[in-house]
C-alpha cells in the first residue's frame, strides 16, 4: 500500500529503509545506461524498466523509492532535443513510476516516494558532481534548480531528495529553491575524509539546514561506507533532525571510463552503528542492489 502517514510522522517513531542504487539495478537487467542522461533516459525509452527495478526494492524490504529524476534536467533532455514541455512530463512520469512499483508491490507496510533532484554537476555529466565549485553564484544555482523542483513537487511525491550535493553553497540555493513548494525535503551531501567534496567542513554545510522548516532529514549519500559514522554524528549534533544516509558500495567511479573500480567495503551490519548514532533513514546509493537492502531491512528490523 502507499503510505497512510507522513514520512516525518515515520521517522518520529522508527528507522526507515530506502532503495539502492537504481542504475546498478537498471544495468543488472540488461540496460545501457551510458548516455549523459543516465538512467533519465528510460524515462522517455523503457519506463517499464523503471517501475520493474523499483519494485525490486520494494520486495527487497525497502520502504522509500527514490525516483529516477537524478539526471533529468530541462537542460539535459533539450541536449537530447526533447522540448520543455515533455521533460515536464517526464520528469512527473518518474514520481508517478515509483508510486505504481508501491501499488504492485501490494505490501502491508507504508511506502514512500521520494523525487530525485541531483546537483548542478549531475547535468554537465563529467563528474563535476564529485567536486562542485562549478563558478556559478548561489543565485544562479537557484535559478536552475527550482523550474524542475516545481515540476517535481506538483507530482505530489512524499518528499524531495536533494541528493549528492558537492557543496554548501549549491546546498544554499537547494534550500531556496524549495522554500514554499509545499512539499518536504531531505538534504544529503556527498562527503570525503569529513567535509563536503568542496571542502567545506561538516559543521558548516549542515548547519545550513538546521533552521530551514521544508527539511526533515539531512545526511549523506554516494560517499564511501567509511565516510558515514562522522557524518551521522556531526548531522544529528549540528540540526537535531533526523539523519539520512545511504552510501556507495565503497568502489570509485571513473568519470572518465564511465566505470567503477575497487572493491565494495559495504555490510549490512554496519548499519546498526549509524542507527544509534543518529540515523533514521538508511539505504545504499551506487552499486548497492536489492540483496544488501533486503540486509539492511533485516538488520533493522532485528535491532
Amino acid at each position: 500500500m502507499t503510505s497512510t502517514i507522513t514520512l516525518a510522522e515515520a521517522l518520529a517513531t522508527g528507522t526507515v529503509v530506502l532503495d539502492g542504487g537504481l542504475s546498478n539495478q537498471l544495468e543488472s537487467a540488461g540496460h545501457d545506461l551510458s548516455d549523459e542522461l543516465w538512467s533519465a533516459r528510460l524515462l522517455a525509452e523503457r519506463p517499464e524498466a523503471i517501475t520493474e527495478a523499483h519494485l525490486a526494492y520494494f520486495r527487497a524490504g525497502a520502504d522509500v523509492a527514490i525516483t529516477s529524476s537524478y539526471q533529468a534536467t530541462f537542460e539535459g533532455f533539450a541536449k537530447r532535443g526533447i522540448d520543455h514541455d515533455r521533460a515536464a512530463e517526464l520528469m512527473a512520469l518518474s514520481v508517478e513510476l515509483a508510486r505504481e512499483a508501491a501499488r504492485r508491490a501490494r505490501a502491508a507496510r507504508p511506502l514512500w516516494v521520494a523525487a530525485s533532484a541531483g546537483p548542478y554537476g549531475a547535468m554537465l555529466a563529467d563528474g563535476s558532481e564529485y567536486r562542485g565549485r562549478y563558478g556559478l553564484s548561489v543565485d544562479e544555482l537557484e535559478r536552475f534548480h527550482r523550474p524542475r523542483l516545481e515540476v517535481l513537487a506538483a507530482a505530489r511525491p512524499d518528499v524531495l531528495a536533494l541528493e549528492t550535493v558537492p557543496d554548501a553553497d549549491e546546498a544554499t540555493a537547494l534550500l531556496r529553491a524549495v522554500r514554499g513548494l509545499g512539499v518536504p525535503a531531505w538534504l544529503t551531501y556527498s562527503v570525503a575524509d569529513g567535509r563536503t567534496r568542496a571542502g567545506q567542513p561538516l559543521e558548516e554545510a549542515f548547519g545550513l539546514a538546521a533552521d530551514a522548516d521544508e527539511v526533515i532529514a539531512v545526511g549523506v549519500n554516494c560517499c564511501a561506507p567509511e565516510d558515514v559514522d562522522a557524518a551521522v554524528a556531526t548531522a544529528a549534533r549540528v540540526t537535531g533532525k533526523p539523519v539520512v544516509v545511504y552510501p556507495n558500495s565503497g568502489e570509485t567511479w571513473n568519470a572518465e571510463a564511465r566505470a567503477w573500480t575497487g572493491h565494495s567495503s559495504f555490510a549490512p551490519d554496519q548499519v546498526k552503528g549509524w542507527q544509534q548514532a543518529g540515523a533514521r533513514l538508511i539505504g545504499g546509493c551506487c552499486r548497492v542492489g536489492p540483496e544488501a537492502i533486503s540486509g539492511i531491512a533485516g538488520t533493522l528490523g532485528a535491532a
